[in-house]
């Protein structure tokens, strides 16, 4: 692995103000960038013929914008994190926020290794006692079969982290109980994401195990649920840091933790508040070619894991008055391979964020998914979620009412200060606007 580059400075004032030319610019001249790395942000970076190689029956590329998360302090390290998402709001969000808590000295942020878990189930079982005993004999000479399939990821590191014998009963009701015997085994991927190794030891295996049990191996695939491959982010704020002119910090923060406890206790709420942590996740998974549909697969399944389905964060004031924030998921990503070595584009997104290894990287998401918790519950607790949000989504109005990049940022003031977003009123404004002799 090259060693990684010298982090910019993630605090550039006014950097939403910018032209996208001169975005790209500061990044290059902060040493976020080599200006070579510039041509793999234009339209059309992605190859045709590179995009056929990399999914079938391919007819063409589906771009996204991709922004810039500014602001982030993790772990002592400032980050500039690229972010891929089509609604609005995501990446200001996540930059707002970041500018807040690297005021209460930044987030921190954590990871466990790489381990994945890979399952092999096993049916047709005469006695399923038997079957699990003697397939849990066997796990020494199992996981050292398991543990020389990938010498290479064992060179780096990586490999068995152990295995497990199962048993798990089907018992929906009015259909027949049935109990399966499963296999699994935990392996540490490293860099990695994992699946296609996982796989690979799944389908080497199924032979033994059916000769050990004497059934018959059906399934042998990763699981999703990473449940030993957690992300952790936290941060503290003093309640002054949300002090606004027409609300106190004291108030704001006690009515974002009213609404994680709702969050909590409510699967209704729950699934629009992490919906809300995921929009910062996934955004940062698209641009560094990771597998979003994985991660949000786990990350709900872990959020339902005490057998209802509860906020993935928390937020709570502690004895000092301060609000405290956590965030914890599964975190099944990887820095190598795939479209990290196919896609121009998210190669360079990797090198904004300065090549982090895969357990760094899974901390940056994490409070990159935290930030934009924290946005969404401030909006609900002070101006409503709605009225930030089309703020935002002004700019989409503006242009859809047919306003170029000169006049969008006038149409854009004048609906803010309406508080009206149709398109008719932005349709109305640019009429005025392009009126001769109008200021």
């Amino acid at each position: 692995m090259p060693p990684a580059d010298p982090p910019p400075s993630s605090r550039i004032p006014g950097f939403y103000k910018l032209s996208p030319a001169a975005r790209r610019q500061a990044l290059v001249d902060m040493g976020g960038m080599q200006a070579a790395d510039l041509a793999s942000l234009e339209a059309g970076a992605l190859p045709l013929q590179t995009a056929d190689q990399m999914v079938e029956n391919v007819i063409g590329t589906l771009q996204l914008p991709l922004g810039i998360g500014v602001n982030l302090l993790v772990n002592g390290r400032d980050v500039l994190v690229p972010m891929a998402v089509e609604e609005p709001s995501v990446v200001a969000a996540v930059s707002n926020m970041a500018r807040l808590v690297r005021l209460g000295g930044g987030f921190t942020a954590s990871a466990d290794p790489s381990v994945m878990i890979g399952q092999v189930q096993v049916v047709e079982l005469d006695d399923i006692d038997a079957a699990a005993a003697a397939l849990t004999a066997a796990l020494p000479e199992l996981s050292s079969l398991a543990d020389h399939i990938h010498p290479r990821l064992r060179a780096r590191g990586g490999g068995i982290r152990g295995m497990k014998v199962r048993q798990v009963l089907y018992d929906e009701p009015g259909e027949q109980p049935e109990t399966m015997l499963v296999l699994h085994f935990y392996l540490d991927c490293v860099d990695a994401m994992g699946a296609n190794m996982v796989n690979t030891v799944a389908e080497r295996l199924a032979p033994e195990v059916e000769g050990i049990t004497g059934g018959r191996v059906e399934l042998r695939i990763l699981s999703n649920l990473a449940s030993r491959r957690l992300a952790r982010a936290a941060c503290r704020l003093a309640p002054a840091l949300f002090d606004q002119p027409d609300a106190a910090g004291v108030e704001v923060v006690a009515g974002i933790a009213r609404s994680y406890r709702f969050a909590w206790a409510d699967p209704w709420r729950a699934a629009t508040h992490n919906k809300g942590i995921m929009n910062g996740v996934d955004a940062v998974a698209l641009a560094t070619g990771n597998d979003w549909r994985a991660i949000e697969a786990g990350a709900h399944a872990w959020a339902a894991r005490d057998g209802q389905y509860r906020s993935l964060s928390t937020w709570k004031i502690d004895a000092e008055g301060y609000l405290v924030g956590s965030l914890e998921l599964p975190m099944q990503i990887g820095v190598v391979g795939g479209p990290i070595k196919n896609h121009p584009t998210v190669a360079a997104a990797h090198r904004i964020l300065g090549r982090p290894r895969a357990r760094e990287l899974g901390g940056i998401m994490a409070a990159v998914g935290l930030a934009q918790n924290l946005g969404a519950l401030r909006a609900l607790a002070t101006e409503g979620i709605q009225r930030g949000h089309m703020r935002m989504h002004a700019r989409n109005v503006a242009v859809q009412a047919g306003a170029v990049q000169a006049e969008v940022h006038q149409v854009v003031q004048r609906l803010c200060t309406a508080q009206d977003w149709s398109v008719e009123r932005a349709r109305r404004e640019l009429r005025e606007l392009r009126e001769p002799g109008r200021p």
